[in-house]
């Protein structure tokens, strides 16, 4: 490959001929016990990302991948790590930062997927979880740790015994949302306490200054594998808007769920609460939806993605916390209930239906008071959107129904506060989750939801 001279700021215009040519993990010089691997798992040709960066990541190179959500950026780095793993084994090999607790699961599933055969040990360290039984966990000098940033500086500081000093490899997977969530203070400190004579990937889907800085710290002359330049969202997904009243949302919701009836979709709300509400008033009009947000408690948020997963429920009602890296393979259609703030938190939902090749569909609903907003999405991802295909008059034919099923949700929304109050919960996902404080405290809705 070319691309071992290039400065790290540099994308190398002389690999892009170059990615036709690698038809299977072989090409790449990936071993053939993980071709093996990556057989049983179904991965049967590299994505671009892969193609791009295994070969540099083989060469001993640092990385800084740039490529949208679910473009097979684990595999990029999984993969040269485990190779390496191989051939000079030892504990604490590696360690992977994210910015969530369900992605750092997900990339354990995929590192004990690969390396189950080769006999690799992987412990997830993340907030949520007890911090004893992980200390335990860590005494055991796993080969890979999977973390958020927050728990691990805890244990770097607090478990006896605990260092980093022979660690090989960084992976910082989501680097931008990391920083975005205020965690480089951690940063720092996990950086000052790891071996500067390691390998360092930086992967994000999109570059901002914080990044850039932090590519400099971290970094030495890496590669950049650019995969997604511009700010892009999958060529195989439909996009479209809908320009509604406010006070209609709920309505226009359900008229798409039964319009598009039989698709799986993840709904994205701007607020735990109204994740909460929302869900509640879908289970009442007869909808299987489950919620997903902060206040949960971690077994419940992975009980709520594994129901999801498992097809059991098809509509997952969740808040940014669970648009970043999650990988859910069947989501037909994503929902943008309220659009995002962030325009970028805009590619990331959008990232959680056409996954891997397969189609989807986003529909993005746009009050009156989301004009601004929504103009600043379509000019970040340059393409205007088509306004998705509605009957009014059945939209207007929901509605009393609509809002009885409000009242219902509203009511027990309250009610759920005050158990909360009462005792500690115990309750089953499927009724309330952890709507704790907002309702408890203060029953005047803060948002307008309704």
């Amino acid at each position: 490959m070319a691309a071992g001279e290039e400065e790290g700021s540099v994308a190398e215009p002389e690999q892009e001929p170059a990615v036709e040519e690698p038809r299977s993990f072989k090409d790449l010089g990936v071993t053939d016990v993980l071709c093996e691997a990556c057989d049983q798992l179904g991965w049967k040709v590299p994505t671009k990302i892969q193609i791009e960066a295994i070969p540099v990541a083989l060469q001993g190179r640092d990385v800084i991948g740039l490529a949208e959500t679910g473009s097979g950026k684990t595999g990029a780095f999984a993969l040269p790590i485990l190779q390496a793993l191989l051939e000079t084994p030892q504990r604490l090999f590696a360690l992977v930062l994210t910015p969530t607790r369900e992605l750092a699961f997900q990339i354990s599933e995929q590192f004990e997927a690969l390396g189950s055969s080769i006999g690799v040990q992987s412990t997830v360290i993340v907030g949520g979880i007890d911090t004893m039984s992980q200390s335990l966990a860590l005494a055991k000098k796993p080969h890979v740790i999977i973390a958020t940033p927050g728990r691990l500086v805890d244990h770097l500081e607090n478990t006896k015994g605990f260092n980093l000093r022979a660690l090989k490899f960084l992976v910082m997977d989501e680097a931008d949302r990391i920083l975005n969530m205020d965690f480089e203070t951690e940063v720092d400190k996990i950086l000052k306490v790891i071996p500067r004579d390691r390998k360092t990937f930086l992967f994000s889907a999109t570059m901002t200054k914080k990044v850039q800085k932090l590519q400099r710290a971290a970094l030495k002359n890496p590669v950049k594998c650019a995969v997604s330049s511009k700010y892009q969202t999958v060529e195989k997904l439909q996009q479209y808007y809908i320009f509604i009243p406010s006070k209609f949302k709920d309505s226009y919701l359900v008229y798409i769920l039964n319009e598009l009836a039989g698709n799986s979709f993840m709904i994205f709300c701007s607020t735990c609460n109204n994740t909460q509400r929302t869900a509640l008033l879908l289970r009442n009009l007869g909808f299987t939806a489950i919620p997903l947000h902060g206040q949960m408690s971690q077994n419940k948020r992975l009980g709520s993605l594994n129901k999801f997963k498992a097809k059991a429920r098809s509509i997952l009602l969740a808040t940014d916390v669970a648009s970043r890296g999650l990988d859910i393979p069947h989501v037909d259609v994503v929902i943008n209930f309220d659009i995002p703030t962030h325009s970028k938190d805009y590619i990331h939902r959008v990232g959680r239906t056409a996954r891997a090749g397969r189609s989807g569909k986003s529909i993005t609903f746009v009050t009156q008071y989301d004009v601004e907003l929504f103009q600043r999405i379509e000019h970040l991802i340059g393409k205007k959107l088509p306004a998705f295909p509605m009957q009014e008059e059945e939209v207007m034919m929901l509605t009393e129904r609509v809002a009885e099923a409000q009242r219902f949700a509203r009511m027990e929304l309250r009610e759920q506060g005050e158990k909360k109050r009462s005792r500690n919960d115990d309750d089953d996902t499927e009724e309330a989750i952890g709507v704790r404080n907002k309702v408890a405290g203060g029953k005047k809705k803060k948002r307008k939801a309704f």
